[in-house]
């Protein structure tokens, strides 16, 4: 007989002293062989689960008025989805800084940053603040990625699925 490996069994037996029928022999040697099977593959997370994050500069202002000609410009560095995301995160944080809403101001830029080395693996810190069920929590990570988006694409992730914030 043909010698293997089992789990339930320590040290390689032979199929008639570890295996009584076939039946068991097969059921028992396909469990073997996928538990081999998993030890020799790496896991390798599927690309289509983390959300792709962007990172996009913004730049905007109030409309100018007779009261205020020259407003002030503010520029904005968000990561989002796509650039729609990003330019409702843009208005988003201008209504709370500072009296300029969309139907009240205008974009003057809106563009796409990319990492300069995108090839070096390189270590990210991130402050975050989330809240809670119960309080609001200030937090530093750190996450390991080619590229700030993944990073922050890890970051996403990781808050939704261990924080539930």
């Amino acid at each position: 007989g043909s010698s293997h490996l089992c789990s339930r069994h320590i040290g390689p037996r032979t199929e008639k002293r570890s295996h009584r029928t076939t039946a068991t022999w097969e059921r028992c040697r396909g469990t073997c062989l996928a538990a081999k099977m998993v030890k020799a593959v790496k896991f390798v997370a599927d690309p289509s689960l983390q959300a792709k994050m962007h990172q996009y500069q913004i730049v905007g202002r109030a409309a100018p008025t007779p009261k205020n000609p020259v407003p002030k410009i503010y520029r904005m560095r968000l990561f989002a989805k796509n650039k729609v995301l990003a330019k409702s995160r843009f208005w988003y944080f201008m209504k709370k800084l500072n009296k300029a809403k969309k139907s009240g101001g205008e974009l003057l830029a809106v563009n796409e940053l990319f990492d300069r080395a995108p090839t070096k693996v390189k270590n990210y810190g991130i402050w975050l603040r989330y809240q809670s069920r119960t309080n609001t929590h200030n937090m530093y990570k750190e996450y390991r990625d080619v590229t700030i988006n993944g990073a922050v694409s890890q970051m996403y992730s990781e808050m939704a699925g261990r924080h539930r914030a």
